[in-house]
């Protein structure tokens, strides 16, 4: 993988190699929403505040939280900040 921008088939890889060594299933990491996720804060909030965002989001979806529901609380959130 380079220091650029990975390309979608880049990034999936990543994650196919980085998901089982934390003992997860790369299937079940859902790239396109924590992106999405990274997007909105990082233009809502401030770009360091997207992977802390999703830092904090995926704790709280592995505490129990559904994804769903957390990333409607952050929709929320950043709604707020818009208003």
């Amino acid at each position: 993988m380079t220091t650029d921008a990975p390309t979608p088939a880049e990034l999936d890889e990543w994650v196919a190699r980085l998901a089982p060594e934390l003992g997860l299933d790369a299937a079940d990491v859902p790239t396109g929403r924590v992106l999405d996720l990274a997007r909105d804060v990082a233009h809502g909030v401030a770009r360091p505040g997207a992977p802390v965002s999703a830092f904090v989001v995926g704790l709280a979806v592995g505490r129990g939280l559904d994804l769903d529901e957390a990333l409607a609380r952050v929709d929320a959130l950043l709604a707020e900040r818009r208003d």
